[in-house]
C-alpha cells in the first residue's frame, strides 16, 4: 500500500495542489483517512480508474461552492463517452462505483457545514446492466477436470472451482491461511497489481473489506496437499533463487504468479473444450450454482463466496432457486402419485 500511494496517490495530489494554487479558502472534504483543501478523489483503487484518464484527478482545482450538479453530470458523461481521443470509456457499473466515493465525499461536507446540498444527489447514473452467468454444466465440469490433468495450474484451477474464491484470492494465498488439522481455509486477503505498465504486485484485503473462513472439502485439502508436495520440488528446482513469500501459488522461482498466465493457460485450455467465451471468474459461479443445488442454504453460499449481504447472492444465483422449486414440486407430484389410490 505505501508503493501504492507513492507511485500513483501523492503524485496526484501535487498535481492537484499546483493547479489549485489561485483557489482560497478553507473549504475541505474529508475522505477518511486523507484531509484535503480541495476536491479529489482520494480513494485509491477509484484514482487508479481516474488517473489513467490523462490529467491524473478528476474535476480539477474546483471549489466546493463552485461545485454543482451539472458540472458532475458532465464529468460522468464524459467517463461513459469520452470526447479525448484514446481515452476508453468506463462501463456504467464503474461510473456508479466513482458516484458512490463523490456522494459520500459530498455528504460529509454536508454534515460538516462545509455545503448545504449534496449536487450529486441529482445526478442521473448509468443503468449498470448484470452480466448473464454461465456457470458449467457437470459434463462440461467433467471435461475441464480431465483437460488440466498435469497441468500446471491443475490445483490452482480445482481449487478455485471447488472453493468459488476469486482469483486474487486464490494468488494471495499464503500457507499460514490454512489449517491441515481443522481443514479451514482462511481469506484475508488478495493479490493485486497496479492498473499501469509495470505495476506492483501487493496485497490488499478481499473485496467486501472483511476476512472470511470457509471449510474445505476433504479432496481440497488433498489438493492443498499436493500443490505443497509440488512446490517442494520447485524449490529445490529454483536453489538459492527462489524467493520466499511463503505463497502457495508462484512461479517458478516463488515469486508472485502472474494474473495474466493464469488467464492465459486457462482461455487456452477452455478453448479446446470449445468453450471459448468461458472466464475464470465462471469457475467462483460453477461452484456457487453446485453449492445450492446441493442443497447449501443461501447464507452458508454468501459466507464461502464472501458476498457482502445474503441478498446479494439471492439477487445473482436467485434463478437457480427458482429451478429447484419446480424440481421440488415435481418430486411432491411423484410423491403424491406414489401414494395416492
Amino acid at each position: 500500500m505505501e508503493s501504492l500511494l507513492k507511485r500513483c496517490f501523492f503524485p496526484v495530489l501535487r498535481k492537484l495542489e499546483q493547479k489549485a494554487k489561485h483557489l482560497t479558502g478553507s473549504a475541505f472534504i474529508v475522505i477518511s483517512p486523507y484531509r484535503l483543501r480541495y476536491f479529489a478523489l482520494v480513494i485509491p483503487a477509484a484514482l487508479f480508474v481516474v488517473s489513467q484518464r490523462g490529467d491524473g484527478f478528476i474535476l480539477g482545482a474546483t471549489k466546493l461552492e463552485d461545485l454543482q450538479t451539472p458540472l458532475i453530470q458532465r464529468f460522468y458523461n464524459d467517463l461513459l463517452k469520452p470526447k479525448k481521443p484514446g481515452v476508453s470509456p468506463l462501463s456504467p457499473k464503474t461510473v456508479r462505483c466513482i458516484h458512490g466515493i463523490f456522494h459520500s465525499a459530498l455528504s460529509k461536507a454536508v454534515q460538516v457545514g462545509l455545503i448545504r446540498t449534496n449536487p450529486s444527489d441529482a445526478c442521473e447514473l448509468p443503468r449498470a446492466v448484470r452480466k448473464e452467468i454461465v456457470p458449467l454444466e457437470d459434463e462440461q465440469i467433467t471435461q475441464f477436470l480431465k483437460a488440466i490433468e498435469g497441468h500446471t495450474h491443475e490445483y490452482l484451477y480445482k481449487i478455485a472451482l471447488f472453493t468459488g474464491m476469486r482469483e486474487g484470492e486464490v494468488l494471495g494465498l499464503t500457507w499460514d491461511c490454512i489449517d491441515f488439522k481443522r481443514g479451514t481455509l482462511v481469506i484475508r486477503r488478495q493479490l493485486v497489481r497496479e492498473r499501469q505498465k509495470g505495476g506492483e504486485y501487493h496485497f490488499s484485503t478481499p473485496k467486501n473489506g472483511k476476512m472470511r473462513v470457509i471449510v474445505l472439502a476433504p479432496t481440497v485439502i488433498e489438493l492443498f496437499k499436493a500443490q505443497r508436495a509440488k512446490q517442494a520440488l520447485m524449490m529445490m528446482d529454483a536453489g538459492k533463487n527462489w524467493e520466499s513469500h511463503n505463497l502457495i501459488f508462484t512461479n517458478p522461482t516463488g515469486g508472485y504468479l502472474s494474473y495474466r498466465t493464469v488467464y492465459d493457460c486457462f482461455k487456452r485450455v477452455v478453448k479446446k473444450l470449445g468453450l471459448p467465451n468461458t472466464r475464470f471468474h465462471d469457475l467462483r459461479h460453477t461452484y456457487a450454482v453446485a453449492a445450492i443445488k446441493s442443497g447449501d442454504d443461501i447464507k452458508t453460499v454468501q459466507e464461502n463466496l464472501g458476498h457482502a449481504t445474503a441478498a446479494f447472492t439471492l439477487d445473482v444465483y436467485g434463478h437457480v432457486t427458482d429451478q429447484m422449486k419446480h424440481v421440488s414440486a415435481n418430486r411432491m407430484e411423484a410423491f403424491i402419485s406414489s401414494v395416492s389410490c
